[in-house]
């Protein structure tokens, strides 16, 4: 008799909330090695600059002084970019065009639909009032090099923002032992990225956030990356814009047990090889459903390249919870706010109604969320950590900016100087008072 990799769970039951609690809890609490380490480089390479970079980037990727001698000769030319472009199978360069394509189209129409435009409009007595939206002057897009190489990621970060209309867009992608992805070259050329350059972890943080000598100082970074990189990007907020503080990897997917059961398995498995750390739940009404479930998980995880990270990442975060109904599994998927929630499921948009806190929403039996990785087109860079309660997936509104526009007219100075001017003394800024006061006519 097979035993359950993954552990079930009962709403049911007087612990549930309890046992939930204990299976969401997640400690992004700061390991003080990580953060001491992580402010050391910053401080470094806000000191020494390119003399830093160079020499944490040949200590951590394992780059000989033949590699890399400068921090210019760790950039990647554009031609470099295009050549990546033009040497892939030709399967490959068509599948990372159409995604491209997809990623764009859906962030052309974001950018209609976001609010992400210029407007004003006209009081009776003529003070016009507005905001104007203008995108960042540079971006910089950090793309992980670690375990694995994410052309996909190239794409969801650089491509919105040059929709938003980025003047340069700077990538960082580290190589270790000097091995480039040919791919993620590829997609940097694809998705339009003006610069490239092989650095990574905290470095590249503190690179792109003070600048040196080589690279440029950007207004945001975004983009995930390891327990450094995360501590670093918190440690330079304020000077520059970040995106979010990405955690592991989630994935929730709410059944009523339509669905076949070996798609559920492998769409659990889509989350768990990404990381030990990555947490994947199934909520369903039908227990039966649920057994076939761990039924399909155990027949399919021999097959797994990466099945040591899956079965730890099931094991040590997995579960499989009996619920009473949809109505209650919506209820508990508010609660748990996972990045990627698939509505596998009959009438999904019915239950989608009832999601309140999500990432991205994954609707109908046939929407893996491996697509919505890859070429469905919305982003993939989603709020982790119970954050989707708060934030949203990265988009071309995070790489623009609004600034009010106020212009008053005479007759409208009249009417708020009187006002501004009974604030003012309230607050006693006198000055603030006078200033509106010496516009009031006689």
């Amino acid at each position: 008799m097979s035993v359950n990799l993954v552990r079930q769970l009962n709403s049911h039951d007087a612990d549930f909330a309890q046992a939930l609690k204990k299976l969401l809890a997640f400690s992004a609490a700061d390991d003080a090695a990580i953060e001491a380490a992580a402010a050391k480089i910053l401080a470094d390479v806000q000191a020494r600059g390119d003399e830093a970079v160079l020499q944490y980037t040949q200590q951590f990727d394992r780059l000989s002084k033949d590699q890399a001698n400068s921090v210019k000769a760790l950039e990647i030319s554009k031609a470099d970019l295009m050549a990546a472009l033009n040497a892939l199978p030709q399967n490959q360069r068509e599948a990372l065009e159409a995604a491209a394509q997809r990623v764009k189209s859906y962030h052309e129409r974001q950018k209609i639909e976001s609010g992400c435009h210029s407007w004003d409009y006209a009081d009776e007595d003529g003070t016009r009032l507005g905001q104007k939206v203008t995108p960042l002057d540079r971006a910089g897009l950090y793309v992980p090099g670690g375990k694995a190489a994410y052309p996909s990621s190239v794409l969801m970060n650089a491509i919105p923002a040059k929709v938003a209309g980025v003047s340069e867009v700077i990538l960082v992608v580290p190589t270790p032992d000097g091995v480039r992805n040919q791919l993620v070259l590829a997609a940097a050329a694809v998705a339009g990225v003006d610069r490239a350059f092989t650095i990574g972890g905290a470095q590249a943080i503190g690179a792109l956030a003070y600048g040196t000598a080589t690279i440029p100082a950007v207004d945001k970074i975004v983009g995930p990356g390891n327990a450094y990189v995360a501590a670093a990007k918190r440690r330079v907020f304020g000077t520059v814009g970040i995106d979010m503080i990405a955690g592991p990897s989630e994935i929730l997917v709410l059944c009523d047990g339509k669905t076949n059961p070996d798609w559920v398995a492998m769409d659990l498995f889509s989350q768990a090889e990404h990381d030990e750390l990555a947490q994947s739940i199934l909520l369903c009404p039908d227990q039966g459903f649920i057994d076939q479930v761990q039924k399909s998980i155990n027949q399919f995880l021999p097959e797994m390249p990466r099945q040591a990270v899956i079965k730890k990442s099931l094991q040590d975060r997995g579960a499989m919870i009996l619920v009473k109904d949809m109505e209650e599994a919506c209820e508990i998927a508010n609660s748990i706010a996972a990045e990627h929630l698939e509505i596998s499921a009959e009438n999904p948009r019915k239950w989608a109604e009832l999601i309140r806190h999500a990432g991205a929403i994954f609707m109908g039996p046939y929407t893996s969320e491996s697509l919505g990785d890859y070429c469905a087109g919305p982003n993939h860079v989603l709020p982790t950590m119970r954050t989707s309660r708060f934030s949203s997936p990265l988009g071309v509104y995070d790489f623009i900016k609004r600034s009010s526009m106020i212009e008053v007219s005479d007759q409208g100075a009249q009417h708020l100087g009187k006002i501004a001017s009974t604030l003012a003394h309230g607050e006693g800024l006198q000055a603030h008072a006078r200033a509106a006061e010496l516009r009031l006519k006689k």
